[in-house]
């Protein structure tokens, strides 16, 4: 028996799954934490592993880590941390945006405020402990590093937002501390078997092999086992997310558009402030339940909203100022709940035509993750909004994604 783990760190916990060659999870273990310092990782990672049985532990063959996106921290030549982590969503780096866009293409995900090269930025003038750093790294990296003692390896995911090149494979030369910048592999390709002090540790196989991994995004998309040009994932949580597998990249900054390279495919995207924070606002989670039970979900609803929480959205219309249109509200809560979803229906179709309008391979099914995708009034609503087939993922764990990752590569 021969076992792929794939650990899912997030903000406030990380899960662990190991799955059989044919996909079946064989065991899965989750811990939280309410601490974002390097040493929790670490802590986090041996206490996952401490808690597989020991039976599945004897038959790990590959493990991979990952983490979320543009979450870094700089370590010295040996791999201790000299700075705390910053996290994906730390917007310091907007007192470097000015040196980034002088240097960088206008369209490129580094000109953020929260990318990993605006961190790095801000670290180089404000960490005092700057002169001793030798990798940066992103938290999949660093903890990845744990397992294979290998320091200064990333994958070309993660390291999209620190400026690299995911389509000439090569750092850009007007990428500044360059000496800083780990090495980008292909995600799920082998890097090397687990230090021998950490197997005999865990009781794990001295010829298990760690992989690189990949960002919590990226994960989940590879978990729903979409792997047709066309096909889709679209997340259905707080906001709404769309992951497009395309033949053609697509960047356009005008609507946060950008692609991840996918084997030799796109991972086209873009993320709307519509969703389910939306809902949340008019319904409790029974009421939601209740009330979408008695949608008449073949008729489509004549209320055409643009459910946000506050001003402004960027995909599919890009305008800071765009205001939420809520009414009119009828007293029926039935019709006004079918308004919202079906509203924000018409949002996700409107997203995938843009996206194919701008060169992107055109929709063809759509696999839903979230908590939006057991709700079967809002999913034949939108499968007669889009077109297509839309159907809930079989799996949407970040960490069985990336447990899938290490047995089969991108």
């Amino acid at each position: 028996m021969h076992l792929s783990l794939g650990i899912d760190f997030g903000t406030s916990g990380a899960r662990a799954i190991a799955i059989h060659p044919d996909g079946k999870i064989e065991a899965q273990t989750a811990v939280s934490y309410t601490s974002n310092l390097a040493q929790t990782w670490s802590e986090t990672l041996w206490q996952l592993l401490r808690n597989l049985p020991e039976a599945v532990r004897n038959h790990l063959d590959r493990i991979a880590i990952n983490g979320t996106s543009s979450t870094v921290l700089l370590c010295d030549r040996s791999g201790c941390p000299i700075t705390e982590p910053l996290l994906y969503n730390d917007a310091r780096g907007v007192s470097v945006l000015e040196r980034i866009r002088a240097i960088a293409p206008a369209d490129h995900p580094v000109v953020s405020s929260t990318s990993t090269l605006a961190k790095l930025l801000w670290w180089q003038e404000n960490c005092e402990d700057f002169s001793q750093a030798r990798y940066l790294l992103h938290q999949a990296d660093w903890l990845a590093f744990q397992l294979h003692g290998q320091c200064g390896i990333s994958d070309y995911h993660n390291s999209l937002k620190l400026g690299y090149d995911v389509e000439h494979f090569n750092y850009p030369s007007w990428l500044p501390l360059q000496e800083l910048l780990p090495i980008v592999q292909e995600p799920g390709s082998a890097i090397a078997p687990i230090q021998s002090s950490i197997a005999r540790a865990f009781n794990i196989p001295a010829d298990c092999r760690i992989h690189v991994g990949t960002t919590d995004s990226i994960a989940a998309f590879i978990a729903s086992r979409a792997s047709t040009s066309g096909e889709a994932v679209t997340s259905l949580g707080s906001t709404l997310v769309l992951k497009l597998l395309s033949d053609t990249r697509i960047d356009d900054a005008r609507y946060g558009i950008y692609s991840h390279r996918f084997g030799k495919r796109w991972l086209v995207g873009g993320a709307s402030n519509t969703g389910g924070a939306v809902l949340k606002q008019f319904f409790t989670t029974e009421e939601l339940i209740e009330l979408s039970d008695r949608i008449s979900a073949s008729q489509e609803s004549p209320l055409d909203y643009y459910p946000l929480l506050k001003p402004g959205d960027r995909f599919p219309i890009n305008d800071p100022e765009l205001m939420p249109r809520l009414e009119p509200q009828p007293l029926d809560r039935v019709e006004f709940l079918h308004g919202l979803l079906e509203s924000m229906a018409r949002i996700e179709a409107q997203g995938y035509r843009l996206l194919e309008s701008l060169g992107a391979t055109p929709l063809k099914q759509v696999f839903t993750a979230g908590g939006g995708a057991k709700n079967s009034a809002w999913t034949a609503i939108r499968h007669r909004q889009l077109g297509v087939s839309v159907s809930e993922a079989v799996q949407t764990e970040a960490a069985y994604g990336t447990a899938y990752l290490a047995l089969e590569g991108i």
